[in-house]
């Protein structure tokens, strides 16, 4: 006899209210027009700080835009061999915006390393107007995604991107404050380091969370061994064995596992009993558990292991 958890009332592959794509809009069309803005002074004012932090602007753009994207694939429904739809499109998505940060970081070094030597003249006024009006842009920019849903990993993403530019601006106003009281230019190349430095500590959180939802991890604070613990802690339950915990996408943590009861057990009352339990410990929601009453051999085996 074997139940599986398939689908029960009120659960649904739909992934809902992940994110507020008109909050997504507002910031998008906030940091493009910013980005343009920036690049235009920061090439008049010979700023490379101005440049990496448009070059970074243009990463939050791609992810946002990406997000959105992602997000309208992801609530596809499942048709043909795509079982689970597209809702890893936001996990490729991330792979792709970590890349690019990755690639801009390495652009700003190399030109950052050539500026070093002979730096040009930076007109710091100009850098301080623009990094302040950044900050402002970014402080509405976080806020807005601040409310948005993050369970998404690129909404997360993005709002780390966001708060990593608001630090990245703040960095930029210190140099163009620098270079206005005392004429070092060299200020600006080294906030431009920075910027860089920010652009590869962001692109390594992405990666890594994206590459471990690929690699079928574990969800982040679920250990499986506790897991399996909690299962075969059931009064009614002999073995668990075969137990796969695994994420999806962001949000849509799934369970397999083969469980054994004692014989003339009901094992679809202990399905719901455990399912129940996984919802309300670890809230893990999508399960498939296969219950089947344990062979007597099996259980002669457990006995004489037990002593």
């Amino acid at each position: 006899m074997t139940g599986e958890g398939a689908e029960r009332p009120g659960h649904s592959h739909e992934i809902t209210g992940d994110a507020d794509q008109g909050r997504l809009l507002v910031t998008l069309s906030l940091l493009s027009l910013f980005m343009v803005g920036e690049v235009v002074v920061g090439a008049l004012a010979h700023s490379l700080a101005l440049l990496s932090d448009a070059a970074h602007m243009l990463t939050d753009v791609g992810a946002i835009g990406l997000s959105l994207v992602a997000l309208r694939l992801a609530a596809r429904p499942p048709v043909g061999g795509l079982t689970f739809g597209l809702k890893r499109a936001e996990i490729l998505a991330a792979l792709v915006n970590g890349a690019t940060l990755f690639l801009l970081a390495g652009v700003l070094v190399y030109e950052s390393a050539r500026r070093l030597g002979a730096p040009p003249s930076v007109q710091g006024a100009a850098v301080i107007g623009t990094a302040a009006a950044g900050i402002l842009v970014n402080l509405m920019a976080t806020w807005q995604l601040a409310r948005a849903n993050r369970r998404s990993l690129n909404i997360q993403g993005s709002f780390r991107h966001a708060v990593t530019d608001l630090y990245a601006f703040i960095g930029t106003l210190v140099a163009g404050i620098v270079i206005v009281i005392t004429g070092f230019d060299r200020a600006d190349t080294i906030a431009s380091l920075v910027v860089a430095g920010l652009m590869v500590r962001a692109g390594v959180g992405l990666l890594w969370k994206a590459g471990m939802v690929l690699l079928e991890a574990a969800p982040a604070g679920v250990d499986p061994e506790q897991v399996g613990r909690a299962l075969a802690d059931h009064a009614h339950v002999v073995n668990v064995h075969d137990l796969h915990v695994w994420e999806v996408t962001s949000g849509f943590p799934s369970l397999s596992a083969h469980v054994l009861v004692h014989p003339k057990d009901d094992c679809h009352r202990i399905r719901l009993e455990l399912e129940r339990l996984l919802s309300e410990r670890f809230h893990i929601e999508h399960t498939t558990l296969q219950v089947d009453h344990a062979p007597s051999q099996f259980l002669e085996v457990q006995r004489l292991s037990a002593r």
